[in-house]
């Protein structure tokens, strides 16, 4: 007897249908084709022992299970439960209909519970889209799923309960999520905030530029100065997540497997800091079937590199092309798959290998030459893509002390805000482009426009700092975001003056 149950892959961050096609026959093997990996090969030893745990048995003659399309790969242990219901129905132990009108996914233990699954989201999107009725899923991941509308969602804790809802002898109330609600919510919940930083006054304004325009920036200082507290509260003031994105982003981390038990939608910007041994597969994602990397899971927020000379140089040379593009192409000889990957990259690092080059008290002890050579481990292309170069200072003990209030992040993302909107405004008619970050270089000639007595500061300052040719164009886009900041059409002479001292490791000499 034939039967035929639903179940899905996920490659990239889509899903596509898998059709689970079971025959019991004439005969005495168990076969499994369809390009099977070892874990959906094992879902045979899992299966019987789970369907025997709650009375129910193995065929002891021919099964077949047909995984199709059987030319792509299947990954993982979610096909499980599909096999499971498939093998009942086609041995005549099920006698249901209702099986194919549902996608059911889910890892069996050997007690017949059901283990969380990744990638729900993006599956439960393609079965609406597909027009099922709707998702078996273990019950831990039925939030993630119910934030899809227009699908029945089912949680079910062991197979014992997914066989009984689909016999019609349990009745399972479908979970219903009201997102938009969820979504309100929950966008504001970053637990740091700007007004727990005493002092670094400059630093809170380069990094207020830097999530106006979307520029990614590098923070140099001493240990101790602050530069991962201040990185860490760069998503608070940033411009909370539209619906659509927190949707894209959830995707993203549904895939990976980084939602967690009976979370629902990723409201908040996230902020990624993967340490500096990672791998460069780790940092842009790949596996035999691509999963995301870090970059990826920064999508739409902000990935912090502390260190970053410390970093491998084949690790961060592979983020150029991502940070051009705004997504990542993994390769493979039958597959290739894009994700996105718009994140702003904040970089932190010492100026040289004991900490204390520039130190305003302390006195560096390195070697003659050491510190340029530790500064040219990060190469010129990879600081050509970051527009703000930053140097922190320690914060004296009586700014520590102070009691006067800092601005809070919910009033400095007021300004990044309006800022926001204005470039909007301005790049309504360029799709791909959001902010002045993502200019090219035709459009800041046209929009970032100075006049003589701008073009003369920008000169002398070219000449005398010994600036390099690649800051021109990064001062212009910074000091547009500043005029942005500033609520003016024009750039003005003091915005072009800021946008200036934010090139730091672009000054000949600068590390002596």
């Amino acid at each position: 007897m034939l039967a035929k149950t639903f179940g899905s892959a996920v490659y990239g961050v889509d899903a596509s249908i898998i059709t689970v096609e079971v025959n019991v026959s004439a005969g005495t093997k168990f076969l499994m084709v369809g390009l099977p990996d070892n874990a959906v090969k094992e879902s045979e030893q899992r299966v019987e022992s789970a369907i025997k745990y709650f009375g129910y048995s193995m065929p002891r003659i021919k099964t077949v299970v047909n995984l199709a399309p059987a030319d792509i790969k299947k990954e993982g242990s979610a096909y499980d439960l599909p096999i499971a219901l498939g093998i009942l129905k086609a041995s005549g132990q099920l006698t249901t209909e209702a099986l194919e009108q549902y996608i059911i996914m889910g890892e069996l233990s050997l007690d017949g519970l059901l283990r969380p699954i990744k990638g729900v989201l993006p599956i439960a999107i393609e079965a609406r889209k597909k027009g099922f009725k709707g998702f078996i899923l273990p019950k831990e991941n039925a939030s993630e799923a119910a934030i899809v509308d227009k699908l029945d969602i089912i949680g079910v804790e062991t197979i014992n309960e997914a066989i009984e809802f689909v016999e019609g002898r349990l009745e399972i109330e479908p979970l219903k999520k009201d997102t938009r609600s969820i979504f309100e919510d929950t966008y504001d919940g970053y637990e740091a905030d700007f007004a727990q930083v005493q002092g670094q006054e400059n630093i809170k304004r380069a990094l207020e530029i830097a999530a106006a325009g979307g520029h990614n920036v590098i923070m140099i200082g001493p240990p101790g100065a602050g530069k991962t507290m201040l990185a860490k509260r760069l998503p608070s003031i940033l411009p909370p997540l539209n619906l659509h994105e927190a949707l894209e982003t959830t995707k993203i981390h549904s895939v990976a497997g980084k939602l967690g038990a009976h979370a629902s939608l990723v409201a908040t910007r996230p902020f990624r800091s993967p340490h500096h041994t990672i791998s460069d597969v780790a940092l842009v994602g790949g596996g035999g079937i691509p999963q995301p990397g870090e970059i990826s899971l920064a999508n739409n927020g902000v990935l912090f590199l502390d260190e970053l000379p410390e970093f491998k140089r084949t690790v961060l040379e592979v983020m150029r092309q991502p940070l051009e593009e705004r997504r990542v192409t993994i390769s493979r000889a039958k597959v290739s798959i894009d994700f996105p990957a718009n994140f702003m990259l904040v970089a932190s690092m010492n100026p040289c290998p004991c900490g204390y080059y520039n130190h305003p008290e302390k006195e560096c002890v390195c070697p003659p030459g050491t510190v340029q050579r530790y500064l040219n481990r990060v190469s010129g292309p990879l600081l050509d893509r970051i527009d703000l170069h930053v140097e922190v200072t320690p914060v004296s003990f009586d700014e520590m002390t102070a009691d006067r209030q800092a601005e809070t992040s919910t009033q400095i993302r007021e300004r990044v805000i309006s800022a926001r909107l204005l470039q909007t405004e301005r790049f309504k008619d360029h799709p791909t482009i959001f902010s002045n970050a993502m200019m090219p270089p035709p459009m800041v000639k046209d929009i970032c426009q100075i006049n003589e007595a701008g073009k003369k500061l920008l000169k002398t300052a070219m000449e005398r700092l010994g600036l390099s040719a690649r800051a021109y164009d990064r001062i212009l886009k910074v000091s547009r975001t500043i005029a942005d900041l500033a609520g003016t059409e024009e750039i003005r002479i003091e915005h072009l003056a800021e946008a200036i001292q934010y090139r730091s490791l672009d000054r000949e000499g600068w590390a002596g």
